[in-house]
């Protein structure tokens, strides 16, 4: 049936109901980003609000391109830098250097949860659907309690006296404090804990509909539960890796509030540097050049993704 024909048959309320969606992601989306996207080629100027606008009085276009050659100076030679493992410099493009944290940062979290929520989930998916809600209730328990207070709690777990530290001296395990808050081993412990239900959750919702009828053929045809696993259970289970990825790896580029308290001076992500450029130095143009950025940064990669699925998908109909 042809795109044509299911509009001509799709009924008013259908209409309405796939409109919101579009409606929503215009209001809450588009049109924020398009501000943001007309602020970045001002410049800073000390008045209210604190940038020059677009258009002068006689009605000309003021186009400023210097907030993003700041972004991308030196951008080739900082790039070399950071890709060479033999040179201990990290370049001098600062925006460059903190867009490869957050987006290594985002992707080391994205394969933790991933590594460990796929087998929490596909455990409560087979369990009895007697504790199945119990289990599940664990899981977004956290939920229920502030994600600031749930950051200081590990900010008070792994300190130099925190609570981990002090009970393994204690027992005679160690006789110095060891290392664990304000580094990167914090960072990632932190931001795997607050994501990890985000991965979890899209995970669940696949593979408890996954029919098991379909290992149990395989069983009969003398196939390893190992072997099952990855031909059946994993392909069945691609959409749900592909949502809990995005759910997790998208907020964690930006994330401010978990580097902020635990990453320590060597993890400044880009959450961090749009902060300081906002409110320290005043600075909305270059901020909004440095979120413009950041959000093409995420979304062309989804959309050429976007793009590989639906050819796949034409090319598995044909």
């Amino acid at each position: 049936m042809s795109s044509v024909n299911i509009k001509r048959r799709m009924r008013p309320g259908g209409k309405l109901v796939i409109g919101i969606p579009f409606v929503w992601l215009l209001l809450l989306f588009l049109v924020p980003f398009f501000i943001v996207f007309k602020i970045s080629f001002a410049e800073q100027e000390l008045s209210i609000p604190p940038f020059t606008p677009l258009f002068k009085d006689d009605g000309s276009l003021h186009i400023v391109w210097q907030n993003y050659k700041d972004i991308f100076a030196d951008f080739g030679s900082s790039l070399a830098a950071l890709l060479n493992p033999f040179d201990d410099k990290q370049g001098d493009n600062i925006y460059l250097l903190t867009y490869w944290l957050s987006v290594k940062t985002a992707l080391t979290t994205t394969i933790i949860c991933l590594l460990i929520g796929y087998p929490m989930a596909y455990a409560i998916s087979r369990a009895n659907p007697s504790i199945r809600n119990g289990l599940l209730l664990a899981i977004m328990l956290p939920f229920w309690t502030s994600f600031l207070l749930r950051v200081y709690a590990w900010m008070g777990l792994l300190g130099q006296n925190g609570i981990i530290n002090n009970y393994l001296i204690k027992w005679g395990i160690i006789s110095e404090p060891l290392n664990l808050f304000y580094n990167t081993f914090s960072l990632n412990l932190v931001m795997v804990y607050a994501y990890l239900p985000f991965m979890i959750l899209p995970l669940y919702t696949q593979l408890v509909k996954l029919d098991h009828r379909l290992l149990e053929a395989a069983a009969d045809l003398g196939a390893h539960p190992i072997k099952a696993f990855f031909t059946i259970t994993l392909p069945l289970s691609k959409t749900g890796i592909i949502a809990g990825s995005m759910l997790v790896f998208i907020p964690a580029v930006g994330e401010y509030v978990i580097p902020e308290l635990v990453g320590g001076p060597d993890n400044l992500m880009i959450g961090k540097v749009l902060w300081q450029a906002f409110f320290d130095q005043n600075n909305w143009p270059l901020a909004a050049a440095v979120a413009v950025v950041m959000v093409l940064l995420l979304v062309v990669p989804m959309a050429l993704f976007q793009r590989y699925e639906e050819r796949e998908l034409e090319e598995g109909k044909k």
